[in-house]
């Protein structure tokens, strides 16, 4: 009898296990990506990538909150198409388009780099959308979590004080002659860019979303990057890109968040800066 109800026991505890596990299984066999391109892309077709864009990310995330994301174009020299926009998308963040960034006609932005919260292990898309009107797509997989609940870095008050603040700053490229067209800059911006899914740790309530959705660069009065941002983007955005400097004088920026803000500055590109 005695051996008779431990095995009973022992068969239900591994029925008991067997129905826990059943709905981690279910979560990660579930793949949303086919709902997204539906979502975002109205279903359109997706090719093969591997040749036009690159995503690199790190497999395993240091901080959920700050996740470096690096879009590379990778269009072969005689290629006599470009790439018109990049759309990165996270697949299991709560609002997965993270970034659109359309690239200016002449300025031949060839690589982007920001950083991004991740709430779950996730794959991560990037969709290129070449001049032909093909879209073009990349993945890779990034192990992170909790990234869009995360507190904030900077206390409330620290934000405030930053808010709309912007800094331009340019990057000698040692693999480039010195009379090369090649510019490698960085715009950042103060702001909490808040998820909406952040608490406040005195109150215990949840902060509304408040974050950068536009953003647009010139050289002069020639368009580099426009920028469609989203609650993936990290607190204080930062985007890091290489382009094709047309002789202009002066770098020029806009941004406006979800409280209809607007963020102007203006920079001598010999003199970038504060």
């Amino acid at each position: 009898m005695i051996k008779h109800s431990l095995r009973l026991t022992f068969a239900a505890t591994l029925l008991g296990m067997a129905l826990a596990a059943t709905p981690a299984r279910t979560e990660e066999a579930y793949d949303p990506w086919p709902g997204l391109v539906q979502d975002i892309f109205n279903n359109r077709p997706m090719n093969d990538g591997n040749d036009v864009i690159g995503i690199e990310m790190p497999y395993r995330a240091e901080d959920a909150a700050i996740v470096p994301v690096t879009l590379r174009a990778k269009l072969s020299p005689g290629d006599n198409r470009r790439i018109r926009a990049i759309t990165l998308v996270i697949d299991r963040n709560p609002a997965p388009m993270a970034a659109r960034f359309e690239l200016g006609l002449d300025a031949n932005v060839s690589e982007i780099s920001t950083r991004v919260r991740v709430n779950n292990y996730t794959d991560v898309h990037a969709v290129a959308e070449l001049s032909d009107g093909q879209l073009y797509v990349s993945k890779t997989y990034v192990k992170a979590s909790g990234g869009c609940s995360a507190p904030a870095a900077k206390n409330a008050e620290e934000a405030k004080n930053r808010l709309g603040q912007m800094r331009y700053r340019q990057f000698d490229r040692a693999d480039e002659a010195p009379a090369s067209r090649i510019r490698e800059a960085q715009i950042m911006i103060g702001h909490p860019n808040n998820s909406g899914l952040q608490m406040d740790q005195v109150t215990q309530l949840y902060i509304p979303a408040f974050f950068v959705n536009q953003l647009r660069l010139w050289q002069d009065d020639s368009l580099v990057l426009a920028v469609e941002g989203g609650i993936s983007i990290s607190e204080d955005p930062n985007i890091r890109f290489t382009y094709v400097s047309t002789g202009a004088k002066h770098f020029r920026a806009e941004a406006t968040d979800t409280d209809g803000h607007i963020f102007r500055n203006e920079w001598d590109v010999g003199k970038p800066g504060m």
